[in-house]
């Protein structure tokens, strides 16, 4: 237990974003005097702000410091309480309060502050509504994402496990243990759905080639004696395989609901290529058992990509041989570290990155699994990790503080007119190239700030030798150099919308990623960009799912329930002659507001399985009420 509390309310105040109420809270048995307050919260104070009772010492982005009033002094069992209005933003969810707290004594020691939900006046806490109908289904079976085509007749009893047929080659083989392992990771107290040799009261799998089948895509044609998976291509061969392991998984959980086929067929394919999640590991660190498990969840779900968002403002989390100084001092936050205490992080340092060795491990989980791993170095903006790790970044004649990023951060962008930061990412992109074999590597060019560079004098001097105007055309002089250097080393350009700006780059090789709206995407397409959907308004998992004052999550985009995000269709927006330029549709997990696993897990799920089949199944298919019968027996994180 704590020696010190920290509550925090906020109330609205006409004509601005409201007022924070804290109250300190001693709950020792000394009397404390000579300390500030810190605490962390994405509902951040503005440079310009009234505060009574406490003086603001310091703020970088979601990290504020105050001081309290000269000589002040709590008793124990006393409390300090302070207001605070100029706020950047009014929160509309509970999770918008304090996300970790803790003093800095007189001697310099920090001590932590529990702290609790942020309260508003006049609005009462009960359980968190449930969000998904019970469901029903017309045909028995629990397959998602559904498949293109099913006509199959149920029976009451379902086999005791299925096995490859004799004769089967190694390869099928080696793809029923691969499946066999997955449902043990995800399903450990389960049942095995196979085994490798016949037994009594299972069911036996014949292969077979199939030729004409395209890509991930298979045929399961169900007899009483066998069943038979038809395809020619190792995508779908592992498809075919976990819609089996699903359909066995219904009917041994739900009987009464579901059953296992004796008679009929399944002819399935994928709706896009790109059926992606997308992981921020910047604000919060996921171990690599976490990811591992993730990426298993992907590959039972049926999507393909995951983009690992592995640095930004808050952590550079590769670990870069040509420079440790990356991963030493920009993958560690603390109250005494070059990066301070931000999301979750309280009075102990906080760090995590992953060695070479750990990203081959994941690379080649995922590849087993047929999922493809998307690196992101989110460069040029979202970089003060690696700015304030590698001094030789910074253009020493720009003011240290000359713009703030969307996220509260100074100067956060590197500098395209510094020659360093080219060596510098040359040296990282080499060192990636080994460890991702994907076709992309995704550089961010996202939330680069209006204003970004013009204090610099190199920049001025690069902007008037090149004829460039503004932040948007300097940001594209820097984005075609990078996608140069990324075609050099054969590799394709990944990016966020923003990467458009200015002029752009070559829409040959480039893949863009329509986040704001889906108007972006639109838009995108018309230029001649391949896209991928990932609107904020339905594919950004860290967005509330209800209006509700006690539901977590962001609220930039809205809120999503998950009926909306499972109705929305992307390729609804595009008109008919553009489609061909959208590549698939990927689910979003920002960091923000995952500081617990019972938020990620709300909060994520069942949504993802939701993007899934949007990703997968044909408008025309899907039924949302028997969605929601399907995923609540599906693995969480």
């Amino acid at each position: 237990m704590a020696d010190y509390r920290l509550e925090a309310s906020w109330s609205p105040v006409e004509g601005s974003f409201g007022r924070f109420t804290f109250t300190l809270f001693n709950l020792s048995a000394k009397t404390l005097s000579g300390f500030t307050l810190a605490y962390t919260s994405l509902t951040r104070v503005a440079d310009k702000h009234v505060a009574e009772g406490a003086t603001l010492k310091r703020r970088v982005a979601n990290f504020h410091e105050y001081s309290p009033p000269e000589g002040l002094t709590i008793k124990p069992g006393g409390s300090w309480q302070f207001t605070v209005e100029g706020l950047t933003n009014g929160p509309k969810h509970v999770t918008s309060g304090i996300k970790s707290a803790y003093l800095t004594l007189a001697d310099g020691r920090h001590v932590p502050v529990s702290f609790g939900d942020l309260m508003l006046a006049g609005v009462e806490r009960g359980e968190l509504p449930e969000l998904l109908p019970k469901g029903e289904v017309t045909e028995p079976f629990s397959l998602l994402p559904w498949p293109l085509f099913l006509s199959l007749r149920p029976d009451d009893m379902p086999p005791v496990a299925l096995y490859p047929a004799a004769g089967s080659s190694a390869k099928n083989i080696r793809a029923v243990e691969k499946v066999l392992a997955l449902y043990q990771r995800l399903f450990p107290a389960d049942n095995v759905p196979f085994t490798l040799q016949p037994v009594q009261g299972g069911r036996q799998i014949r292969f077979k080639g199939e030729s004409s089948i395209m890509e991930a895509a298979y045929e399961l044609r169900f007899t009483a004696q066998e069943i038979i998976l038809g395809t020619d291509d190792a995508a779908g061969l592992l498809y075919g395989l976990i819609s089996l392991a699903q359909l066995l998984h219904g009917a041994r959980h739900d009987p009464e609901t579901f059953q296992f086929p004796v008679f009929g067929t399944i002819a399935d394919q994928p709706r896009y290529t790109w059926r992606g999640c997308h992981l921020d590991v910047s604000r919060q660190f996921y171990p690599v058992p976490d990811i591992k498990r993730l990426i298993d969840i992907l590959a039972w779900n049926k999507l393909n990509i995951f983009h690992w968002h592995l640095t930004d403002d808050e952590a550079w989390r590769l670990e870069i041989k040509a420079y440790p100084e990356l991963t030493e001092i920009g993958a560690k936050r603390g109250p005494d570290e070059v990066l301070l205490p931000q999301l979750g992080d309280g009075a102990e340092p906080r760090s995590g990155f992953y060695n070479q060795e750990d990203v081959r491990g994941v690379v080649a989980h995922a590849g087993m699994l047929r999922v493809e791993v998307v690196p992101e170095i989110d460069i040029p903006g979202h970089s003060s990790a690696a700015l304030l790790s590698l001094l030789q970044l910074v253009d020493g004649q720009e003011a240290p503080d000359g713009y703030r990023s969307v996220q509260g951060y100074p100067n956060n962008a590197l500098n395209p007119a510094v020659e360093f930061t080219y060596e510098f990412l040359g040296k990282v992109f080499d060192e990636m190239l080994p460890l991702f074999p994907s076709e992309y590597i995704h550089i961010g060019g996202d939330e680069v700030p209006h204003g970004s560079w013009l204090a610099s004098p190199l920049c001025r001097t690069l902007m008037e030798r090149e004829k460039l105007a503004g932040t948007a055309e300097l940001q594209s002089y820097f984005l075609r150099r990078i996608k140069a250097m990324l075609a050099e080393r054969g590799k394709k350009l990944a990016g966020w919308n923003e990467v458009s700006q200015g002029g752009g780059v070559d829409r040959e090789g480039t893949l863009l990623m329509a986040w704001e709206k889906p108007d972006v995407g639109i838009e995108l397409a018309g230029e001649g960009y391949d896209i991928v959907m990932t609107p904020g308004q339905a594919y950004y998992l860290d967005m509330a799912q209800a209006e509700d004052w006690g539901e977590p999550g962001a609220s930039w985009a809205g809120f999503t329930p998950p009926e909306k995000t499972y109705a929305y269709e992307a390729e609804g927006e595009l008109p008919e002659e553009l489609r061909e330029r959208m590549r698939g549709i990927q689910a979003c997990i920002w960091g923000e507001n995952f500081v617990s696993r019972a938020y990620f897990n709300r909060l994520v799920f069942p949504r993802l399985p939701a993007i899934a089949e949007a990703a997968w199944t044909p408008c025309l298919r899907k039924d949302w009420l028997r969605f929601a019968a399907i995923v609540r027996m599906w693995p969480t994180l």
